[in-house]
């Protein structure tokens, strides 16, 4: 999904990639350049393996399954090798995902949270990754209206997700296993729902749990503006965000390397 296809009609969901790195090409990962972003929010969570975090502000660990990194671009931030993966990890999965933040927020200052799978919460099979579901909130700093579950669901197991009042956007992608969402899904299929707010059934086929992410929302009201890396609510905020990340470029640059004895580069705010 990308903001200028599927991400129009998810808003606030705007990006979502689906990463898969085996022991020969987990290598490949930290090579990813610095880029930067602003007017999103990025949600990157694990469904195999693990990464490292180091960061000034937030002390040093470990993301793995049910964990996540935030990071609210705002008006704008350099990223990318923030995490780095431990060498005893030999499989990496999981998903990134793009938030267009509201208009009170896409031009504010950048936050970064990493949290950790014990520090996450929990309903039946899903961890709640972002939002608030079943009473449970979660502890992402993230905007209100938006709701975001990594969920594992056993082999043969049904479970039903009823959408907040309001949340009229809504959708799942698959990282392994089947699942039966009305039509059969497995690895890499995303399906969207219809946009009536109404309980999302689903059943975990065959001999392998199912594993996806499940997002909902009330939908974001405002056109998408978008730049090469950023989506804003209009153009002057968008411009605003691009002056900032060239602004933070040419800081980057004379910044010189910031690479942290462990091999992360913190985010460059």
């Amino acid at each position: 999904m990308s903001p200028s296809d599927l991400g129009q009609a998810l808003k606030p969901f705007v990006f979502l990639d689906i990463f898969d790195a085996q022991e020969s090409t987990i290598h490949e990962m930290a090579k990813m350049p610095l880029h930067p972003h602003s007017g999103i929010a990025t949600v990157t969570v694990f469904t195999k393996g693990s990464m490292h975090y180091d960061d000034p502000t937030s002390g040093r660990g470990r993301i793995d399954y049910g964990g996540v990194e935030w990071m609210r671009a705002g008006i704008g931030v350099w990223h990318g090798k923030e995490m780095t993966p431990p060498v005893d990890v030999s499989h990496i999965q999981g998903f990134q995902l793009w938030l267009a933040l509201p208009a009170e927020l896409e031009l504010a200052e950048p936050q970064s949270q990493y949290i950790e799978a014990n520090e996450m919460v929990k309903v039946g099979p899903a961890h709640v990754v972002i939002g608030c579901y079943d009473g449970i909130q979660s502890p992402v700093d993230a905007p209100d209206g938006i709701n975001y579950l990594l969920v594992t669901l056993p082999a043969g197991e049904r479970w039903t997700y009823q959408p907040p009042d309001g949340h009229t956007v809504a959708w799942l992608a698959v990282a392994s296993g089947m699942l039966d969402a009305g039509a059969l899904l497995q690895q890499g299929d995303m399906v969207v729902f219809a946009d009536d707010g109404a309980p999302i059934s689903l059943e975990a086929q065959g001999q392998e749990d199912a594993v996806f992410v499940l997002g909902s929302a009330k939908p974001h009201p405002h056109t998408l503006h978008l730049g090469h890396y950023s989506v804003h609510t209009t153009a002057p905020a968008l411009a605003r965000g691009e002056a900032r990340i060239r602004e933070l470029g040419k800081k980057l640059k004379a910044a010189g390397d910031r690479t942290s004895p462990s091999g992360t580069i913190p985010v460059f705010k």
